[in-house]
């Protein structure tokens, strides 16, 4: 098998992984909703944000980092040398591993106090011994797919969320059949993530002694070479790893502030009750939405990255130029048309997946943000594949102040609506600041003067997709509810990606040209449309 060919298949096993893994988190999202009261889905919520903010600061970017030393030593013919630095990366991840599960157990009391959910305590006690393995898992990958196996990787985040999933929901279930309330069911669901880092735990090591197996033990293992320092080893992954940590915790620190201040800012507007309904709505329901559209748009922009990084090195402009404008340009046309199908059908997909219809408007303007979100994602990715990982680190402080300062400011004047606003604020203050260093770099644009079709392929598709969720509301008249809302979903869904793709194509947004340069699961959806486009807009190409 080619590099190349590998790498194609390596970051389609990852895209997958990553896919699955979301739509089994909006799986588990939606009958946990229904089981739990307000209090539930707060406490729930605030456990697996307070999780999964720790999560990538336990690993302090070391996998990545990992990959790629582990890389460049066997490239060199210096196995030894990549056993020895991932030997060094699993006893930091044992020893942070205990550390930080501790930390949280201990912390989980003060930090619900403070976020205003009491009941949280339980949920976020049962959750901190996920800390324990994850570190170690996130390793094994690291080193994996530093091996060129992703794999590995892959089907241990499939298992992990499929444990976890299941053994929540079921878990959850048996504490109502057994009469607990509901901070024991939050605390059920929560372990699960337990049970899920044991699943990954097991399939990395399967593959680790599989690995081991296939190997020459006397090249790989024998303890006769050259030891290298530990603090040496120390030293050379933190200085990769720290600001690559930094730079990519965003979004899960983004979401953790705005989990920890809804109840505290909110409760003296609207009282402590309908304030910690607000956090179980954003949290069960907005965030689970608002994560299913970067998916895509990232898993094909990615891709890009090694790209981006060979061409930086080479100092290749032309080819960069290229690149970095091809990888903003799919991000942002593969997200949008997802966006806004959900934006516009967001009162169905709120009755067609929750116990109510409350909070349509929180799931609306909280996934309207991502297309920022997306955007935020893609050009972190760039600065990171041109090393420029401590630049993005300090954009991406910038950004969290900013949304420190709107959630106060704006939340007294729009409640909740504010504190989602400053998030998306924090996203396109990142943004700007990552494309202005973009072009100091290599001049590019990402539309140009094609913005303005672009913007009434997005006005007209949204409009008619709203259109059509008025009009499949009016169902809920003739049929049961849910059966109407399903129906006004998918015809939403394929109304607006059809109109989108349509005007793209005939407003000249998209060309022949530049299609060529799309991956090939683009090139086949985009290809048999390009018929579609006027005469005269292919010869001003």
């Amino acid at each position: 098998m080619s590099k190349k060919e590998s790498f194609v298949k390596g970051t389609l096993i990852l895209a997958a992984a990553a896919l699955v893994a979301r739509v089994l988190g909006l799986a588990q999202r939606v009958p946990l909703e229904h089981l739990f009261n307000d209090t539930g889905n707060a406490s729930f919520n605030l456990a697996n944000t307070v999780y999964l903010m720790l999560l990538p600061l336990a690993t302090a970017g070391i996998p990545s980092t990992l990959s790629k030393m582990v890389s460049e030593r066997y490239a060199l013919n210096r196995p030894h040398e990549a056993q020895q630095v991932y030997r060094a990366a699993l006893i930091f991840a044992a020893i942070i591993g205990v550390l930080m599960s501790t930390i949280l157990y201990i912390a989980a009391p003060y930090y619900a106090d403070y976020a205003k959910v009491p009941e949280s305590t339980l949920a976020i006690r049962a959750i901190a011994p996920a800390l324990l393995l994850f570190p170690t898992i996130a390793m094994m990958r690291g080193y994996f797919q530093g091996r060129n196996n992703m794999m590995a990787g892959g089907i241990s985040q499939i298992v992990e969320q499929i444990a976890r999933v299941s053994t929540a929901i079921l878990l959850a279930y048996i504490l109502l059949r057994q009469g607990y309330d509901n901070t024991w069911m939050a605390a059920g669901a929560s372990f699960g993530s337990v049970l899920g880092s044991i699943g990954a735990f097991g399939i990395m090591l399967y593959y680790a002694m599989k690995m081991r197996r296939t190997e020459e033990k006397a090249a790989l293992y024998e303890s006769s070479v050259a030891r290298l320092p530990l603090l040496g080893i120390y030293k050379d992954i933190f200085k990769l790893s720290i600001p690559i940590v930094l730079s990519s915790v965003t979004v899960p620190v983004v979401n953790f502030i705005d989990n920890s201040l809804i109840v505290p800012l909110l409760s003296g507007q609207i009282g402590l009750s309908d304030a910690t309904r607000a956090l179980g709505i954003f949290g069960s329901r907005a965030q689970s939405v608002a994560g299913i559209p970067p998916v895509l748009s990232i898993a094909l922009s990615t891709s890009l990255i090694p790209i981006i990084s060979a061409a930086y090195a080479r100092k290749d402009e032309q080819h960069l130029q290229r690149q970095v404008t091809l990888a903003l340009r799919i991000s942002i046309l593969t997200g949008t048309p997802i966006v806004i199908s959900l934006v516009a059908a967001a009162y169905s997909v709120n009755g067609l997946l929750f116990s109510s219809l409350d909070g349509s408007g929180i799931v609306a303007m909280l996934t309207i943000g991502t297309i920022f979100q997306i955007t935020m994602m893609t050009t972190n990715s760039i600065l990171l594949g041109m090393g420029k990982s401590r630049i993005s680190m300090y954009y991406v402080l910038a950004g969290i102040l900013v949304k420190l300062a709107g959630s106060f400011l704006l939340s007294k004047v729009f409640g909740i609506y504010g504190i989602i606003g400053a998030t998306a604020l924090c996203f396109i203050v990142i943004t700007l600041l990552n494309l202005r260093m973009l072009k100091s770099i290599v001049p590019f644009e990402i539309m140009g003067k094609r913005w303005g079709g672009f913007t009434v392929a997005v006005l007209a598709s949204g409009g008619i997709g709203y259109g059509l969720n008025e009009a499949g509301i009016m169902l809920t008249h003739f049929m049961p509810a849910r059966i109407a809302f399903l129906i006004t979903c998918l015809v939403v869904g394929v109304a607006v990606v059809i109109i989108y793709l349509v005007l793209l194509i005939v407003l000249g947004v998209l060309s022949r040209q530049e299609i060529a340069g799309y991956p090939r699961v683009l090139q086949k959806v985009l290809n048999p449309l390009m018929k579609l486009q006027p005469a005269r807009v292919r010869i001003n190409e």
